[in-house]
């Protein structure tokens, strides 16, 4: 065991009534205050004791985990219920109605596991949450028996809440109530440094495992990083009339692609490509390494990365047929290849530039692009400028805008252009300024249990549309309903099941919802032979009856109309 994580006695933190506390316990009630809050100021105080009372590499592995960067599964799901099985004595039939009960593997699991039988012994040592997740990875190549030796053994020292988490980092599926903005003002507040820094200081492909927390909050350390990327800037949905936001003219208008929002960065001759969630992708998109030879040094663009044809964006379903794979085929090279559409320069012959306004730094960006593109006119499909739209006044920007998806956009992005390129998501400056979703009227037919708090409320739900006289299957969709409008449904599904699969019951196919999406694309994968693009409930159509919802026909047009008719799956 590495001393460099465990505590003692000695040194433990202590609770508030003097008790001891070692690092894992005290990151366990973290998350448990994270998890049931719903005060942002009892988390955020939450954050701040913790960085203020936590050593520093379990505080290193708290910034890794809550931005996104998980240690890898050692087990699969299946694996951990079947040695919980075994532990207990517990048929398998009654395992999983226990696990349909709660709703979560982790939570039943530490529920089922009987009490620790492996107390602290008097010298006391007690392992921190950095001791567990580095032994995750030292785990990650071992046998299956190691595994199991080292989790049985972890559970039978931890407490229920203790367990929980423990599973919960075993599984991956560690997602809380806490936004990677309220760690950072926590992190701000502790260490005295502004929370736009500290933002750039944690992005970027830093080692939770080898980094030093002085280190990972130094500008010293970032600035040997030739991959970080700078925090994004995201918008508000604008929800006033446009005419609200002033002078036209102190506006910059551009179209709202669907893709993956990135970062193109060429520094040091090395090209890196970020995604908005913090992925490195260069390697996903193999048509960007000509870039590396082209593109000045010194250099980061802000953009979207788009499948296109003849410079023409593509549907989204044919961008996921790329996404998740660790090697693409020649034919997915030819059938979706993939544009990077720029629109912001952050850094400029190797200096920050993002506090100039967005008129010069589009100035600049519109000058090397076309510089670029002049002398290597052969990668125009590889990178392109994303364009600005002109209109002399709202109402002319309100027709373009109906347009948006005959340009493959999902609506128009208003910037204004006298706006520095901030952090995080902020209000005044820019707008995403959304069409108004596709929608349908289905009636559901399947319901499931939800996870975390709706857990023990049928809140998943599966929706048909009609062909002939059956009805047909077409999407999924969990959200969109007020808590009061899922109880209600709850309620109906629990009085109208019709048959059970294991969690999932049929229902009496009353209930007509009104479904909105924000795209549709062809799939083999689907009875329907269609896949939607973000549904949710727009709206419960308590005034239609079940025989009143859309057909087949009617998705199929959709898809006609505006879909992808390239098979996405």
């Amino acid at each position: 065991m590495d001393i460099e994580n465990k505590t003692t006695f000695e040194n433990a933190p202590l609770g508030a009534g003097g008790e001891i506390v070692d690092g894992f316990s005290l990151f366990s009630s973290l998350v448990n205050i994270l998890g049931t809050s719903t005060k942002n100021t009892e988390k955020l105080n939450a954050l701040q004791h913790y960085f203020s009372t936590a050593s520093d590499k379990d505080k290193v592995w708290v910034i890794a985990i809550f931005s996104g960067r998980r240690p890898k599964r050692i087990v699969n799901s299946t694996t951990l219920q079947q040695w919980c099985i075994a532990l207990i004595d517990l048929p398998l039939w009654l395992f999983e109605e226990s696990y349909h009960t709660v709703g979560d593997l982790a939570e039943t699991i530490a529920l089922l596991l009987p009490p620790p039988t492996t107390p602290l012994t008097p010298k006391g040592e007690l392992y921190t949450l950095s001791y567990y997740l580095e032994q995750f990875i030292v785990l990650e190549k071992q046998e299956e028996s190691v595994k199991k030796d080292f989790i049985i053994s972890t559970w039978m020292q931890l407490n229920q809440e203790e367990r929980f988490v423990f599973n919960k980092l075993i599984t991956g599926g560690f997602r809380i109530g806490v936004s990677q903005k309220m760690m950072v003002n926590a992190l701000a507040k502790t260490t005295k440094i502004e929370a736009s820094t500290i933002a750039h200081l944690i992005s970027g492909n830093w080692d939770p495992s080898t980094i030093r927390f002085n280190d990972l909050m130094s500008q010293d350390t970032a600035g040997k990083d030739d991959s970080k990327p700078y925090p994004f800037y995201l918008a508000y949905a604008l929800e006033d009339a446009p005419q609200s936001l002033g002078d036209i003219t102190d506006w910059q208008a551009e179209w709202k692609w669907d893709g993956i929002r990135g970062q193109m960065i060429k520094r040091n001759g090395e090209l890196y490509v970020w995604s908005r969630g913090e992925e490195l992708m260069t390697d996903k998109f193999p048509e960007y390494q000509i870039l590396k030879t082209v593109l000045p040094d010194g250099m980061v663009i802000d953009g979207e990365i788009l499948p296109t044809q003849h410079l023409k964006p593509l549907p989204f379903s044919l961008l996921q047929t790329r996404i998740g794979r660790k090697t693409i085929t020649k034919k997915q090279l030819q059938e979706a290849p993939i544009s990077f559409f720029a629109y912001d320069l952050l850094e400029y012959n190797t200096i920050d530039i993002r506090t100039k306004p967005l008129e010069e730094r589009r100035e600049l960006l519109e000058n090397m692009i076309h510089q670029l593109l002049t002398n290597q006119p052969h990668i125009a499909n590889i990178i392109q400028l994303s364009p600005t739209i002109q209109a002399s006044g709202w109402d002319e920007l309100i027709a373009l805008r109906q347009d948006s998806r005959d340009m493959g956009s999902e609506g128009l992005m208003l910037k204004r252009k006298a706006s520095p390129y901030q952090v995080g998501r902020k209000v005044g400056d820019w707008w995403k300024w959304k069409i108004e979703p596709m929608v349908i009227d289905a009636v559901l037919i399947y319901a499931q249990k939800g996870h975390g708090r709706r857990s023990n409320l049928y809140t998943d739900y599966t929706f048909a549309v009609k062909e002939g006289d059956k009805l047909v299957t077409f999407t999924k969709a969990y959200s969109g309903l007020t808590d009061k409008e899922f109880n209600e449904v709850d309620a109906f599904v629990k009085a109208n099941s019709i048959e059970k699969f294991g969690p999932v019951r049929t229902v009496k196919p009353a209930l007509v919802f009104e479904i909105a999406f924000e795209g549709i694309a062809a799939s083999a994968r689907h009875k329907s032979g269609v896949a939607l693009r973000f549904p949710r409930m727009n709206r419960w159509r308590k005034d239609k009856k079940a025989d009143e919802i859309n057909t087949l026909d009617d998705l199929k047009n959709m898809l006609r109309i505006y879909g992808n008719k390239k098979d996405s799956n």
